[in-house]
This record gives C-alpha cells, structure tokens and sequence, in this order.
C-alpha cells in the first residue's frame, strides 16, 4: 500500500522536546526513568528553569501520585512556564517599599516568611547571603534578577552540551518503561533562589490531569539500528468495522441470563483497574456472553462521554490452582458498543476479566487551569445540611454502579467492594448492624435512599467540609465538576441455553497478572512471529483484530533489550500509550505488550504504520 509522509514536526517543539530531555537528563540517568518523589520533581523542574511553589508540586503531586514518567514532565513544562526577568522584577518590586531599586534584609524576610509559601528565617538568610552581591546589607535585586536568569540559562546550556556530546544519551527516547531510579541527581542554588523570588504570588491550584499528547523524536539514524528494525503496516478499512456482527442466537431470549456490573478506573499512575468475575457452568452448553459501557445518563437525549470507550472480555479457566488459569476466548465481534462471544463452554469454573485498551480512557488535561468545583453540601432555610441536587445525582450513579447484581440494593459485599475502592477499608458485620439501625435498608441491604443517608450523616459529621466527601468522589472517577471523566461504567450479560449458570464479583490480587497473561496469550495464539533484523531472538507479534491492532515484543535473549517505537506514519489511529513515538524496555527472557491502537474516527479508514527499532541490548 501508499501513504504519505508525515510532515516534519516544527522546530520549535523539536527544541522544545530536546530542551525537556536535557533537563530531565541532567536530574536522572534515562528517559525512562520515573520521578518517584515530590522532591525529584522540584529538583527537575528547577533544571528546567522553573520556579515551582509548594501549591505547584502539589498539584501535579496529589497524595494518590506514585511516580511520574518523562512524558508527564513534557506536559508539566507545556503549563508551566519558565520564569522570566520580568516577572522576577515585579514580584521583588512588591516587596521594594521605598521604591528604591534595593530590598533590605528586614523587608525580604517579612515578604518570605508571611506571605505566599511561608519560608523559616534560616531559609531566609540563607537566600540572602546568596543575593547580597555587595555585602552591604542590601539586595539590589534589578541585578541579582539579570544574573540569575543568566545562570540559569547557563545551566541549561550546560546540559544541552552533555546531551549534544554523549551519544548513549542522545539516542535515548521517550517511553513509560523505568530503569532503576538514579543515586544522585543535579540541583542549583540559582533555581532554588528563583523559586525563593516569587514565593509571594504562587500560581494558582488546579485539578489539572495530565494527557500524553502524540508527539516526534529523533530517530536512530546508525546502521546498525536500521539493521535491527522492522517495519509492520496493516490498512483497516471503515467497513471491515462494521461486516463482522456475530448474530444472536435463535430463541436467545428462552435461555438462562445473568448479568452483573462494574467499572474501569483510572489510575493515578495511568494505569486501569477493575474487578473480576468467577462464571461457574454446572454442565457443558452453548453460552452468548456480551460486555459494554453501561450508560447512565438522565436525559436520553444526551450520551454518557464514556460510552465509545472500548470493551473486552477475557474467559480464562480457573484451573485446580490459582496458578495455572489458561485462557480459553475472549470477545472480537463487535454490535455498535457491545463487544460478542458466542459459543461451547465446558463445565467447570472460568475467570472473566474485563479489559479495555486504554485509547479511549486516558487522563484528559484541562485547557485552562482553575479552582472551579460544584457545591455537595448547603444548608436548609432551617439551618440544617442537605446534599446538593449535584451531589445526589452523582451518588445515584455511583450506587447504580457499585449495584453489581442490579436488584436496586447494596449487600455487604457490594458495599465492601466500594469501600475499599474509596477508603481502602472494609465494613464488617457489626458495622453493618450499625448501618441497619440507622439507615434505610431492606432484606438486610442498602437501598438507594440509605446510601443518601449514610453519605449525608458523613458530611453532617464534618459540620458541612466536603474534603472526604472529594475523597469518595475522585476515587470513583469523578472531576470537581462532577464530571466521571476517569471511569467507564461496563455490564456484562451471559447467557446459557441448557443450564442455569452463577457469576460472582471477585477482587484478585493476581488479576492484574492473569489480565496480562490473557492479553499475551491472545496475542501470539492468532498471529505469527518477526524478528527484527539483525536480531534473531527479539521478535514482534502483531495481532490485527477486527476492531483493535495490539503488538507484543518477546525477548528471549538473556539481556535486557530496549526497543524504540515509531508511529508516525500511522493514520486516523490512537495508541494506548498516548503518543507515537516512545521507547519499550523488555527484561531479559520476557514477553510485554507494547501497544494496543484504535481508530481515531471509526467511520474512516485507518491505516497502522508501526517501526520497531533496538536501541541497547544489556
């Protein structure tokens, strides 16, 4: 097939990128090294040239953050901005007093320690013996501000010229995958003074998320890493989406049916969570099973956002241990938004994991940073406190999820399920003893009005602060919009036509892992492997599916390989990983899955171009 090259990204972000790699290179050993504290982010932020306040970190560092990757740097620089002389001037100008062109001691202590992020006096004098050029007890701050942006441009330089100078470096790229994290890191008394300056006026607080927006590289350009590439390009045509509906069986509505829910989640670190399922079958017999995105808006005439989130199902047999499930099926046809298997279980125990690719739930930036949030809670005419119409909206929905079995009630182990999503903890029967003494509940469950209660005696006891209120919220998907922008609601429905079958929720601490194994076994089982050039015991496997093209790098040397990626030939197509260029590194002896990509526009054609290239071999 043809296709058109992709044009030249601009030079400016080039230069941009390039300028992120030698900040973060500065700070950390790789590029696919993640920043694991608060304090590794400040420390790159400030080789980076900016200022970060406390509010700053803390907002692209929230209590759920375990790390951040270099492609979260990326978007944090494009928000954040470099300090410029300018601003340095007016913020040491507010604290000018006499308008004399010089601060004294006594005037930036009392703008340090009572204003903005409140500095101790020793951080204080330490900052001032710093920027008193002359030793006079006076802080001419028109030339302190010429010299540290001065050097911190030279700091930048500086680590601009390493990167130029060491090739190793240089070739590395983007990516998500880490390497250990580094023993020492590089930090400047300049940038620490430039966050000291602008203290007093923090930027403001956001619930910004951060979004991996495609983005370009340089591309290995040596011989022997066009040597061990391989190029893979496979054309889907609009139609091939829609040609392959698996029909319902006849009578379909005479068989057995249970149905159960539940939701993918978001994960601070990007990753996506959900339960699982156990499906006992007591005999063999023909079985219709279905997963979809289950909408749960008010108003038909406005969709549910997440409701083109693509879904899949997973049928793993439970096996004699919880060591050796081995998969089974798994869904590929698709109806609209429902995802079909259709065909012969045997009797016996199966695992069903949920799974969606992550190209269509993925953490979404705000344009515009703000401090906007819906009011929950308001009180009566009577003084009392109420939940807003907002908030019970919300808490409807959220209990219309966590109904797993759909009968209108929440039992122990329904309530248990969101507990420990949103707090971590489990209600035991005595509290559940409590519940039922003061909430509406009916056959020893929950009702939906009792779920009202009991989140109203919540904010009652707080006197009306809605922080843990937030707490439950965000953790179920929710912005401060009461948006459920990072949360996929899904229902599953099986049905068996000789026999009455019984599914039940489970949470696994192995699940992640048996999800992965599925996902891999789908993959080398219906697709042939291709080893890249020049290596002959790293191959690609690129299963192409009806709705959805994953691949997955096997490494069967006894080195650590890292594999560059490159997808910017590819058309009307979204990754999983959130950009089209970025790097894999795949242990020793070890098989991972490196994307999975979905069409952008479904009604299009699309075209995947994907170039895998070894970078190192360790």
């Amino acid at each position: 097939m043809s296709f058109q090259e992709s044009p030249r990204p601009s030079d400016e972000a080039e230069a941009f990128y390039v300028q992120c790699r030698a900040s973060y290179l500065a700070v950390f050993k790789s590029s696919l090294t993640n920043i694991t504290s608060k304090q590794q982010l400040c420390r790159v932020l400030q080789q980076a040239g900016r200022n970060p306040s406390h509010a700053t970190l803390n907002k692209y560092w929230t209590p759920r953050t375990s790390k951040l990757n270099f492609d979260d740097f990326c978007e944090i620089l494009k928000c954040e901005k470099k300090t410029e002389e300018t601003e340095l001037m007016r913020a040491f100008k507010k604290m000018d007093v006499n308008g004399d062109g010089y601060i004294t001691h006594s005037e930036l202590e009392k703008a340090l320690t009572t204003r903005g992020d409140k500095m101790t006096t020793e951080e204080v004098n330490t900052i001032f013996s710093l920027a008193d050029i002359n030793k006079d007890g006076k802080l001419d701050y028109t030339e302190f501000c010429r010299l540290l942006v001065s050097t911190v441009e030279q700091c930048q330089m500086a680590a601009l010229e390493r990167l130029e100078a060491d090739a190793k470096l240089k070739r590395q790229n983007f990516g998500s995958q880490s390497y250990s994290p580094p023993k020492s890191s590089v930090s400047s008394a300049s940038s620490a003074a430039a966050v000291a300056a602008t203290h007093p006026q923090p930027p403001e607080t956001s619930d910004a998320t951060l979004k991996k927006d495609s983005r370009s590289s340089s591309r290995p350009s040596s011989a022997r890493s066009r040597r061990s590439s391989l190029s893979n390009s496979i054309t889907m045509t609009s139609s091939s989406t829609k040609a392959s509906k698996t029909p319902e069986p006849s009578g379909l509505q005479e068989w057995h049916h249970s149905c159960m829910k539940g939701c993918f989640f978001l994960e601070d670190d990007g990753s996506i969570s959900s339960l699982q399922y156990q499906l006992h079958v007591p005999q063999t017999t023909n079985v219709y099973l279905t997963i979809q995105p289950l909408s749960l808006s008010h108003r038909p005439d406005k969709c549910s956002s997440w409701i083109t989130v693509d879904t899949a199902l997973f049928i793993m047999s439970a096996g004699e241990t919880k060591e050796d499930p081995t998969l089974v099926h798994f869904t590929e046809s698709k109806d609209k938004e429902t995802y079909v298997w259709k065909g012969e279980l045997n009797a016996g125990t199966y695992y069903l994991l949920p799974f969606t690719s992550g190209c269509r739930l993925k953490k979404k930036s705000k344009k515009s940073p703000s401090n906007k949030s819906v009011e929950l809670v308001y009180r009566t005419d009577t003084g009392e406190l109420d939940l807003t119409r907002d908030l019970r909206e919300a808490l409807s929905d959220i209990f219309e999820v966590i109904d797993l079995d759909g009968n209108g009630l929440l039992s122990l182990e329904e309530y248990n399920f969101f507990e420990l999503r949103t707090s971590g903890e489990k209600c035991d029967k005595d509290a559940w003893a409590v519940c039922k003494e003061n909430f509406d509940m009916r056959k020893n469950q929950l009702t939906r009005q009792g779920f009202m209660e009991l989140n109203l005696m919540e904010a009652t006891e707080k006197d009306g602060d809605p922080a843990d209120l937030w707490v439950t919220l965000e953790a179920m998907g929710y912005n401060r919009m009461l948006e459920l922008v990072e949360a996929c609601p899904f229902q599953i429905d099986v049905h068996c036509e000789d026999t009455q079958l019984s599914i039940q929720p489970l949470s696994m601490d192995s699940g992640p892992k048996l999800l992965n194994q599925a996902l891999q076994k789908s993959i080398t089982a219906r697709t042939g492997a291709k080893a890249l050039r020049g290596q002959d015991n790293v191959f690609i496997y690129t299963y192409r599916g009806e709705h959805r093209i994953s691949s997955l790098i096997a490494n069967k040397t006894n080195q650590r390989v890292t594999v560059h990626v490159n997808n910017e030939q590819s058309r009307n197509c979204s990754s999983s990983r959130g950009m089209s260029v970025f790097a894999v590194e795949v242990p020793a002896r070890t098989k991972m899955v490196c994307q999975h990509v979905l069409p952008i526009n479904e009604k299009q054609d699309w075209t995947y171009n994907c170039v895998e290239t070894i970078l190192t071999c360790t």
